[in-house]
């Protein structure tokens, strides 16, 4: 499978409940909606993926945090499907999580470095603008890989 960043170019992204890093690390994600963010990123390992499955991204919403790039949202290629990412200014992929069944993510929430993302079944996924998979008061996954 090509990296996030290389799917991205083509605005695809592997069709699985994952979160993608412009570094090519993916990760698989749980959907857990009683938790505060709506999922949890179980033990780090790469999401297993077939290669030919990719869905492609359509921007439904869009907030810019303040000059650092632009928070983006939107539908994938079949109706169940939705994402939501976070971009540099000049548009490159900084993460991205691809939902199976959330339903395209239409509206976009900015609080601080917050983001809650809303889809049209009602789905929120709420985080991190700089680290999605953990909550803010935590180190970042990158982080926890590091030591």
């Amino acid at each position: 499978m090509p990296s996030a960043t290389a799917l991205w170019a083509n605005l695809t992204l592997p069709v699985q409940d994952a979160l993608h890093y412009a570094d090519g690390t993916s990760h698989a994600v749980a959907l857990t909606p009683a938790t505060p963010t709506g999922f949890t990123v179980p033990a780090p390992c790469p999401p297993e993926a077939d290669p030919s499955r990719v869905s492609s991204v359509d921007g439904l919403a869009a907030v810019g945090p303040g000059g650092r790039g632009l928070l983006w949202a939107g539908e994938g290629s079949y109706g169940s499907e939705g994402f939501i990412a976070r971009l540099t200014p000049d548009r490159n992929l900084t993460w991205a999580m691809f939902f199976t069944d959330s339903n395209p993510f239409t509206r976009i929430h900015l609080a601080g470095g917050t983001a809650t993302f809303a889809s049209t079944s009602g789905t929120r996924r709420t985080v991190h603008i700089e680290d999605p998979a953990l909550p803010s008061a935590a180190p970042t996954l990158r982080a926890r890989h590091a030591r």
